[in-house]
Parts: structure tokens; sequence; C-alpha cells
């Protein structure tokens, strides 16, 4: 089993010996691992793994609470900033509830993102990309299917200037038709030079796409190494993944 060796200088992007608590439960307990850019990496395991927990912890989203640890992404320490101010270093989290806002069409949900700088992606480069939302641009955000939905909340995140995308089981409910169609999307996302971290229980998925795995098991990383090798290795599937 691979395991993991930072090296004295941060990579590209860097989640060094993180320690998170929801109270007093001990949810991250020592998570680290390093990200080239334009790399994709699957964080996976079973469920109460503590994936999406890392994931939050690494967006500085206040909940659970992080106690130890350094994140660096391009240089800038994320570990020392408030939530918006990693967000603007190029921070993008995308949520497992997709958080589409109410009342507003596509394009409200889309120039509502660039209103404050860095800005991203213009609407052209989004709508090139995700044709789709082109075509339902005027159609309020929350009435769009579940695959749209998805669309729209990462295309909400490349209209900020994102460097890294964090992303909460984005191919969750979807038909398997449109899980491809995600997947086709990100591998361009990731020409874009744009790093890409998944959370994902659709664990196959996510390791077809993905260049590299993480897996966790309470709390703690079990392996660190090529996507390809857990598709290639039964015996780690069956034991983390359950697959």
């Amino acid at each position: 089993m691979a395991a993991m060796t930072l090296s004295d200088t941060p990579a590209y992007f860097s989640v060094r010996d993180i320690h998170a608590y929801y109270g007093e439960s001990y949810i991250v307990q020592g998570v680290s691992f390093e990200i080239n850019e334009g790399e994709i990496l699957a964080l996976l395991g079973r469920n109460g793994a503590g994936k999406t927990s890392t994931l939050r912890a690494i967006a500085r989203t206040g909940d659970p609470q992080v106690t130890r640890g350094e994140i660096w992404l391009d240089g800038d320490p994320l570990h020392a900033m408030a939530s918006f101010e990693a967000s603007r270093a190029g921070l993008g989290l995308v949520p497992e509830d997709r958080r589409i806002i109410q009342g507003l069409t596509v394009e409200e949900n889309l120039k509502l993102a660039q209103i404050a700088p860095p800005v991203g992606w213009s609407l052209d480069q989004i709508y090139e990309l995700f044709p789709r939302l082109e075509e339902r641009r005027k159609q309020e955000g929350v009435t769009l299917s579940g695959g749209e939905q998805q669309m729209l909340a990462i295309a909400r995140a490349l209209a900020r200037q994102v460097k890294i995308l964090l992303l909460d089981e984005p191919y969750e409910g979807l038909a398997p038709v449109i899980v491809q169609e995600i997947a086709k999307t990100l591998s361009h996302i990731r020409e874009q030079g744009i790093t890409t971290v998944i959370v994902e229980q659709n664990a196959v998925a996510a390791l077809k796409l993905a260049d590299r795995a993480v897996i966790l098991d309470t709390g703690t990383v079990v392996y660190d190494g090529s996507a390809q090798a857990v598709l290639d290795d039964e015996k780690l599937r069956a034991e983390y993944l359950a697959i």
C-alpha cells in the first residue's frame, strides 16, 4: 500500500496533517496529501470515513472545526484564511446539495457569482462548455433537472477565478448517461489546468476519471497513489470501498 511522504516544499495543492472535530467527535485525524497542478484526485472511502468532513475542513467552512494542520494552494496558506479569503485565493467548493439560489434564473446565478472580484470564466466560456445551460439561461435554476443543477453548480464555481475545485458527490442521484457527461466536463476542466478533488460514493466512476486516489478510513489516510492501481487491486477495493 502506498505511503504518503510530504515534500519539504508544499506542492501546488498540499494538505498537511489536518485534524478536525464536530464538537467532541474527532473526525479528521491527521489527513495529508498533495496534488500537482491540473490533476484530478478522487477522495474515497466508506460512509463515515471522513471524506466530506475533510473537504469541508479544506474549504474553511467552520464546521468541522480545524484544530491543527496546514493547507497550501499555489503558495498561499489557506489554513490562515477565512472561507471567503480562501475563495478569493482560488478555492471553489461545490457542495453536495449544490445550493442553487431559489428565485434566480440560471444566468442570474452565474452573474451573482461574478459580482465580486476575482472573476473567472466569462458567460460565453461557460455556455460553450455547458450548452444546455445556455438553452435554459432564463429558466429558474432550482427547476432544472438534477444533472443540469450539477452543471450549474460547477459553472458557478468556474465563474470565480478558481484554481482548485472541490466537488462533493457530483454524481449523486444522476443517471449513468449524465454521470458520463459530467465526467467529460471535468476532463475538459482539467485540460484548462484546473486542479480538482472529488469526493464520491460512485468510486469506480471517480477512479476512471482521476489521476490519483486517496482512501480514508475512520478519518485517516490508508492509501495515497495511482487511481488505476486502486481499480486493479480487488483486495484494496473490497476492504476499504466495498466494491
